[in-house]
């Protein structure tokens, strides 16, 4: 009788494992293949450096046949993510929050980090010998800006609308300049009382001193002539987003390969990420909020007048 529970026994657990082994499998079969979206550099056509190191990387990752789709730009991108043509798509802050607002399928999973730490930016409102000494101020005094439309511009529009201070992109006293440096020159010069930059910031939200006031320094501004009237919430960099019903377990190993490939294989890294050396950190949705709001001011109309 012990014998044949002690059989019995051994046949539930190797079938639990044939079992096991069979679901584990299923989300590969479901999929086939394994389809990660990118956009080719400007001027590179179809062509993405390291292409094939990449595929043989995520296909050891995943288990299973991966396929890159070059997309001519984030909108074919994006629609080929909402059409669940991919399960992968390497996005910018703003072209993630796109996606989400079109279909509420897609997940951020990590986003790249600088070597010091940042995870992305702020804007900043910077004024020379305390020209514009408060927001309320601004009104009464010529405040430089980057190009209308860039990201200088609408992250600090959107960060103030958060807050509730809505201000035009056509506002009388904000002078759009045709470039970031040309802005940074104006308030150089004397041609502005302050100027909206941005700096690099932590995790924690504290700003690095990098961006626009080492720019400004870098051209000659002493640090005591500079002072920071306000900083915008955190636009995170760009995150590796994937559809929301992929697979628990295809998300996992995603995240667990990513987070580490910096450390196992920085060639392979340095592929995947080119501008941000200090490897990846798992994100979620609640981390692009401030892109959020950049894609709600366009759509809703909310940089004019």
């Amino acid at each position: 009788m012990k014998a044949a529970l002690k059989t019995c026994a051994a046949l539930m657990i190797a079938q639990g494992a044939v079992w096991s082994g069979s679901a584990h499998a299923d989300w590969r079969d479901d999929i086939g293949t394994f389809r990660i979206g990118i956009v080719a550099e400007p001027g590179a056509g179809n062509s993405v450096p390291g292409l094939a190191r990449l595929t043989e990387a995520f296909t050891n990752a995943l288990g299973m046949k991966v396929e890159f789709v070059v997309a001519r730009d984030y909108a074919a991108l994006i629609d080929a993510q909402a059409n669940a043509r991919i399960e992968y798509a390497v996005y910018s802050a703003t072209a993630y929050a796109t996606a989400s607002r079109r279909c509420e399928c897609v997940e951020p999973l990590v986003a790249p980090v600088d070597s010091d730490g940042a995870v992305g930016i702020r804007a900043v409102l910077l004024t020379k010998d305390g020209k514009v000494p408060s927001l309320a101020a601004m009104e009464t005094h010529r405040i430089a800006m980057p190009p209308a439309d860039s990201i200088g511009s609408l992250l600090p529009l959107a960060g103030l609308a958060a807050e509730h201070v809505k201000i035009a992109e056509d506002a009388s006293f904000l002078v759009h300049a045709g470039s970031a440096s040309a802005a940074e020159g104006m308030l150089v010069d004397g041609q502005a009382d302050a100027l909206f930059g941005w700096a690099t910031a932590a995790a924690d939200g504290e700003p690095r001193l990098s961006g626009t006031q080492a720019r400004l320094e870098a051209a000659g501004l002493s640090a005591t002539a500079l002072q920071v009237v306000w900083t915008s919430g955190l636009l995170r960099y760009g995150p590796h987003a994937v559809r929301s019903d992929l697979d628990p377990e295809a998300k996992r190993r995603l995240a667990v390969f990513l987070t580490n490939l910096k450390s196992t294989t920085p060639d392979i890294y340095d592929l995947l990420e080119s501008r941000h050396s200090g490897g990846f950190a798992t994100v979620v949705p609640k981390d692009y909020e401030m892109a959020h709001a950049i894609v709600r001011l366009v759509s809703d109309g909310g940089v004019r007048r």
